[in-house]
């Protein structure tokens, strides 16, 4: 008996550090270990509920069921592009002041267009000469993760993304690593602004080939195609017709005697959900390769998934497509969430989820169904545009610049002409209400002299920047889009383009649905509070009360 409970002590405390440890492993950290910060580009917030019983239980399912979903989050500007929401996400700021007022502008000193990111004055690090001459010099102020960095130097950030921009204005001025797809040469890449060599365990994942194997893999439906019921560019049967006709036209070039092989076109990668797969790759060998969530200093993993854009703007928001993308981003998400959980702890990581703006139905689908919309032609409009200055004051080079609604005038060519620049603003903002599709149009000279409280006009102030943006800035009707070679697009202050969905899942979230209005600003102040660090140096958000009080 002596011995029986001598030989019990030992089993006892096993298991009694064996329970104990299940329930530290269980306890949220005091702050999380790691942030990760999950943007799906172009996600409207109806696509969780349109694809919601064909989603699993472990991806998007898992976020909304067991998160704190934010359903009333939207943004508050005019021109939600891609890379204005991408700076809007993590500076806190709109892009009034963060400065990304678009994807590209308009320099009137160079007369040259802007790319929001370009960088001629760096280097590629790791990749062909041009893929990595981006920085984020043209941010103008900081981002959740600089003062991230700021606030001790053991904490690390790490951007990912298919495009520079994506990872670049999520990332920041000062992050550990910056990584972006080289289409020319297949790997992932960097820049000087950050680094002078990729990390081993950047170019041991180069090595392995994964973009090769990924862009030669056919892109299948997931499900049978009569069970996709999302369709505007196709139909079920003329998609099968299609699919019929292009494999007898493959047996027919593959026959070919002596036909050259194809150099591999990485470039499709950007349109294919295979883009968000090889993403998802790299995002699991960072959190391996950087050690990150590992200490107490919390770290910060930003993630988009930009192949989203891509193939929305060329088959539309309602596609065989775009629907099937979804399907497979569900499962990447979830197996993403599992390594997470499993490395790093549920309760030690928090994940936030949004997407960096929305986009608007196809004008022709909504025909179909009977709804007002259409294409606004710029370049036709600016032409007339010309032709009414010249037949108003005298012939000349009047307008030097358009680009997404923003009109550009010669303001030297105004000064030498004696005109009033302000009256001259005003003529053209009028002149552009009579063209189809144009619901409001305004001057710069309007938006740096007025203090608008409210409406339409709020939006366009949050969207103007004083040295970057057009004299004139149109709005288009709600279902417009510009014709610019895409199918559609967003740049809009509409629903469709500014409701996105916003959910924090992991360290501290509660299972709860908010329905209080929030911005999508306010998710950098957020971090900081729970954090308890310095919020970037231009946010205008305010912390989301659902969030950051128990």
């Amino acid at each position: 008996m002596r011995l029986s409970a001598f030989l019990s002590i030992p089993i006892a405390l096993l298991c009694s550090q064996k329970l104990s440890a299940q329930l530290n492993r269980s306890i949220p950290s005091e702050k999380p270990r790691l942030i990760v910060q999950i943007v799906v580009s172009q996600m409207r917030f109806d696509y969780l509920n349109r694809y919601w019983e064909k989603f699993g239980d472990n991806g998007f399912k898992l976020l909304v069921n067991e998160g704190t979903y934010c359903q009333n989050a939207h943004y508050n500007y005019l021109l939600t592009q891609a890379y204005p929401g991408l700076a809007t996400i993590s500076t806190g700021a709109n892009p009034s002041v963060h400065g990304i007022i678009s994807d590209k502008w308009f320099n009137r000193i160079t007369g040259n267009e802007v790319d929001a990111v370009a960088d001629e004055k760096v280097n590629t690090v790791g990749g062909s000469f041009f893929s990595g001459k981006y920085s984020a010099r043209n941010l103008v102020t900081s981002t959740f993760g600089d003062e991230l960095r700021l606030s001790n130097g053991r904490s690390k950030v790490v951007s990912i993304a298919l495009d520079a921009g994506s990872a670049i204005l999520q990332g920041g001025h000062s992050a550990n690593g910056l990584y972006w797809f080289d289409t020319e040469k297949g790997i992932w890449v960097s820049s000087s602004y950050y680094t002078e060599h990729l990390p081993a365990w950047v170019d041991t994942f180069n090595t392995k080939g994964f973009a090769k194997i990924y862009t030669e893999r056919e892109w299948k439906a997931l499900q049978p195609l009569s069970s996709y019921e999302e369709a505007d560019t196709l139909s079920v049967k003329s998609a099968e017709r299609k699919k019929t006709l292009a494999e007898k036209l493959k047996g027919m070039v593959d026959g070919i005697i002596g036909k050259p092989q194809p150099k591999t076109n990485f470039k499709a990668l950007l349109e294919n959900p295979y883009g968000n797969l090889l993403t998802k790759d790299l995002a699991i060998a960072a959190v391996v390769g950087e050690n990150l969530g590992s200490d107490e200093y919390p770290d910060l993993l930003c993630i988009t998934f930009s192949a989203n854009r891509y193939i929305g703007q060329k088959f539309g928001p309602h596609s065989i497509e775009m629907e099937d993308t979804y399907l497979r981003l569900d499962r990447e998400i979830a197996h993403f969430l599992e390594f997470i959980n499993s490395s790093v702890g549920k309760q030690n990581c928090l994940v936030v989820l949004t997407s960096d703006q929305g986009v608007a139905s196809t004008p022709d689908f909504l025909e179909k169904s009977k709804i007002p919309g259409g294409y606004f032609d710029p370049k036709k409009a600016m032409i007339l545009l010309g032709s009414y200055l010249n037949a108003l004051y005298r012939q000349g080079n009047w307008i030097t610049g358009y680009n997404d609604k923003q009109i550009y005038l010669n303001r030297k060519l105004i000064e030498d002409s004696n005109l009033n620049l302000a009256e001259f603003q005003q003529k053209v903002a009028d002149f552009m209400l009579e063209f189809s599709g144009v619901a409001n149009s305004t001057t710069a000279h309007n938006l740096q002299n007025g203090n608008f409280a409210n409406g339409i006009m709020v939006k366009f102030q949050n969207s103007f920047n004083q040295r970057r943006s057009g004299d004139v800035i149109i709005n288009l009707e709600p279902g417009w889009v510009e014709r610019n070679g895409n199918v559609t697009s967003a740049n809009s202050p509409y629903d469709y383009d500014t409701h996105v969905p916003l959910i924090f899942y992991g360290w501290k979230a509660k299972r709860k649905s908010v329905l209080t209005p929030v911005y999508i600003n306010d998710i950098a102040p957020t971090l900081s509070v729970l954090l308890g660090i310095t919020w970037p140096n231009g946010a205008t958000g305010t912390p989301i009360r659902d969030m950051v009080e128990n």
